[in-house]
């Protein structure tokens, strides 16, 4: 057991004790704990496959106050995991969805929503005044800057990740280490056990690779019941382990995760550089500049290109079943997993050949996959361009005749 981290609130009204009943009668939670949960106060960051799970246990455990950070809307393609939304959401802010959700599930809790994507510029404000974080994001940029906040803030930090049928999930927490040691520091944080972020296009989003939805479902729960161990002290946190779920096989596996003792503790969040790039996204070799480099297209710039000449090649990388969903006229659909591996030379000498040497604008559904395709063709000689936002900010901001 670890000492519960909130202290216990006002005594619980009879509604609660209504409520919690099944909570009341478990040894490590009964009355205080349930009271703990009641003045606790989470951040859940990212309310999509994860975070969805996570947050509907929290509410139904009664945390009182819940903070969720998102900065997207619900769409089709998201129901079959995120189960915190429903058919009726779609199109709506996922903070607002989630919030009206926790609400009909709990009326006791306290919603703070945070409709914006966390950065360096306000993840240390977000974070703060929280008990503990909760990371359901899916980027890489987000995971490393949310572990820096909460370690410069001391805050406790629940991560979980998800591929295919497998899952991951750990509990970090550096705390300084009160006489030296290494680094000066204890606890295990995301930077420990994830160094340096993978190349990019090794680890494809869950549009290329895909997700079973249940096992969203697992791992976020299991998020959700850390985070109720840390706020009650009952059970063991996984502080220092890291829990592997494999559905398939119906397994899971502990592994031992240890503090690098080379490491320098992280006291301030990454500075921008002369570009003005994100510094979390350039970290992650994604890049991330406030002005579309010149790798990258704005979709006024593709509409301009296809009005003076409607053969302008359009490479359309997202999945055949999304491009069916959402076809783009006129593109050209190779999914951007075509273009990873140990030889791409053949797929790469056809859109070449396909191109013709003109400029080839590459297209999927927000930019991240476009954005690696294009690095590829740009390798290769080719001049190709990502389009900056994909599909989604093409249908919010194209002319009207495009």
């Amino acid at each position: 057991m670890t000492a519960p981290l909130v202290e216990p609130g006002p005594e619980l009204g009879r509604d609660e004790l209504a409520r919690y009943a099944r909570h009341l009668a478990l040894p490590g939670i009964g009355t205080d704990g349930q009271r703990r949960l009641r003045a606790a106060r989470v951040l859940v960051v990212g309310a999509g496959g994860l975070g969805s799970p996570a947050l509907l246990y929290l509410a139904a455990a009664g945390v009182g106050t819940i903070g969720v950070v998102d900065d997207d809307v619900v769409e089709t393609s998201n129901l079959q995991r995120q189960v915190i939304h429903g058919q009726g959401d779609v199109g709506r802010a996922k903070t607002a969805s989630a919030a009206a959700t926790v609400r009909e599930v709990n009326p006791h809790v306290h919603v703070v929503e945070h409709r914006e994507r966390l950065t360096r510029h306000n993840a240390l404000d977000v974070l703060a005044g929280h008990d503990l974080v909760l990371d359901g994001s899916d980027a890489f940029a987000t995971r490393y800057l949310v572990s820096d906040a909460a370690e410069i803030l001391g805050l406790p930090c629940v991560w979980g990740a998800l591929h295919r049928f497998t899952g991951q999930v750990a509990t970090f927490w550096a705390t300084p280490r009160e006489h030296g040691g290494a680094a000066g520091r204890e606890g295990v944080t995301y930077r420990d056990v994830f160094p340096v972020p993978p190349p990019p296009g090794a680890s494809p989003d869950c549009a290329t690779a895909g997700v079973l939805g249940a096992v969203c479902g697992t791992v976020g729960t299991v998020m959700a019941t850390e985070a109720i161990k840390l706020i009650t002290g009952a059970g063991r946190p996984l502080l220092g382990r890291l829990a592997v779920h494999d559905a398939l096989e119906g397994t899971w596996r502990t592994l031992t995760v240890r503090p690098d003792p080379d490491r320098a503790p992280v006291t301030a969040l990454l500075e921008a550089g002369d570009d003005g790039a994100d510094p979390y996204a350039t970290f992650c070799g994604v890049g991330g500049g406030a002005a579309p480099r010149p790798a990258e297209a704005s979709v006024a710039e593709l509409a301009a290109a296809r009005a003076s000449d409607a053969g302008t090649p359009v490479l359309d990388v997202r999945e055949t079943w999304e491009s069916q969903l959402d076809p783009f006229p006129g593109a050209r659909v190779v999914p951007s997993g075509t273009f990873t591996g140990p030889d791409t030379g053949p797929v790469v000498r056809d859109v070449a050949d396909w191109a013709g040497g003109g400029t080839v604008h590459v297209l999927c559904a927000s930019g991240v996959r476009s954005a690696r395709v294009a690095a590829t063709l740009r390798a290769s000689g080719i001049d190709a361009r990502s389009v900056e936002g994909g599909m989604r900010r093409w249908a919010a901001e194209r002319p009207a005749r495009a």
